[in-house]
């Protein structure tokens, strides 16, 4: 028990902390992931030992979990955060971001692992499936926030938001696809993964989730409706359907991420709009909230010895994948995106790509599923890496971004 309260007194400290000094901490280009992340390698056994995760039980699963809860409260949130009717008016750039750019992100993501670890080509596809989806947790950060509305343009806000949360569900089929060939040949693993995966999971998901966003809306209706509802009850309805839809999904099998997704965007549709920006500054809230944990547990269970093994490979790889994996793509394909205007955007939206918390739950979840330790490995690198990089990247770019709007205004 000492250790819990150990546990539990400085993680509430360190959420306290930084979300206190969150403003100033980001004009410094220092990001809540990153402190959090340092701090939890500073209480963890390779440094400190003040907490050591080995004596919690199996970490692995507890980081599955805990990423899989905060992911799903960070793609509540963007539901709720997006404004009305986004997604129909930007469906085309979202469509190219999600379709092309995504797979060209999973298959260049692979090729790196393949050719650097020299691993089998599935196994290497498989980390390159998990290393694709770009993070919305790590992404609310740079989206969120006084400074970030005063240099980003809402547009380029509101669709780093929509593709985060949207290609961090459809990681699923990538990361399952990539499974099934490591356990079964070939036309057996197609045919699981179109019948299964595919229409069963997936469709499924899209089905329950909208069913129980509908549900759950109709209801704060209702008790609006009969003079029931008290104003403290948005954070209940909020927390409470992110957990039912997850719990409903898992019993289900279907993609819970997805089903959350589907579920935030259909309750934000139902409730009034006067009461919507309630909800998102509510969601804002829990998502700080689960954000901070879940780095300072990533930061005590990071496999140093493992990273060691990898040798020049494991930093060479980090640099391939943060330069290769979407800046390239991104830029080549931006001209068909309406959303971006101009190389500065496309190259600001390129670069913010960050790997972050829904890598850590599909890298542990792949890990279970295949038994490659590899995944789990080069996934907690890179995650790391992405979270210094893309922390201390984001408000330098974020300004210079800004600078070149307020030239190019000036011109016209």
């Amino acid at each position: 028990m000492s250790t819990l309260d150990i546990a539990l007194a400085v993680i509430g400290s360190a959420v306290l902390l930084i979300g206190l000094l969150s403003d100033p901490l980001k004009r410094r280009w220092l990001s809540g992931p990153l402190l959090a992340l340092v701090l939890g390698v500073l209480l963890g056994p390779h440094v400190t030992g003040v907490l050591d995760p080995a004596r919690w039980g199996e970490v692995s699963t507890l980081l599955e979990e805990v990423a899989r809860l905060t992911v799903a409260v960070s793609l509540m949130g963007i539901a709720l955060r997006l404004p009305r009717g986004y997604l129909r008016e930007h469906w085309r750039s979202l469509v190219i971001v999600l379709g092309p750019v995504m797979v060209l992100m999973w298959l260049v993501s692979g090729l790196l692992v393949f050719a650097l670890l020299a691993v089998p080509i599935w196994v290497a596809l498989l980390v390159g499936a998990v290393l694709t989806p770009t993070d919305p947790v790590v992404a609310s950060t740079i989206v969120q926030g006084r400074l970030a509305q005063r240099l980003l343009p809402a547009r380029l806000r509101h669709f780093l938001s929509a593709e985060s949360g949207a290609n961090d569900t459809l990681a699923y089929p990538l990361v399952f696809l990539a499974l099934l060939m490591l356990e079964k040949p070939a036309s057996s693993a197609v045919g699981e993964w179109l019948w299964r995966v595919v229409i069963a999971e997936n469709v499924g998901a899209v089905l329950l989730g909208g069913a129980l966003g509908y549900l759950v809306g109709r209801l704060m209706l209702w008790g609006y409706r009969r003079d029931t509802f008290a104003p403290t009850s948005h954070l209940l309805f909020s927390v409470a359907l992110t957990v039912a839809v997850l719990g409903a999904t898992h019993l289900t099998g279907a993609n819970g991420l997805l089903a959350v997704f589907v579920a935030g965007l259909v309750f934000r549709g139902v409730i009034p709009e006067d009461e919507d920006r309630t909800e998102e500054r509510v969601q804002e809230g829990v998502n700080d909230f689960f954000l901070l944990p879940v780095f300072v547990l990533l930061g005590l269970a990071l496999p140093w010895e493992r990273w060691a093994d990898l040798g020049w490979r494991g930093p060479a790889l980090v640099v391939a994948v943060l330069l290769l994996r979407r800046l390239p793509a991104f830029v080549a394909l931006s001209p068909a995106m309406r959303t971006v205007r101009g190389r500065s955007e496309a190259f600001f939206l390129g670069w913010f790509g960050p790997i972050g918390v829904a890598a850590l739950y599909y890298g542990t979840l792949s890990w279970h599923e295949s038994g490659h330790a590899l995944v789990w490995t080069v996934a907690s690198l890179v995650i790391s890496a992405s979270v210094l990089v893309h922390g201390i990247s984001a408000t330098p770019f974020s300004r210079r971004l800004s600078q070149a709007g307020e030239r190019a205004g000036a011109r016209r």
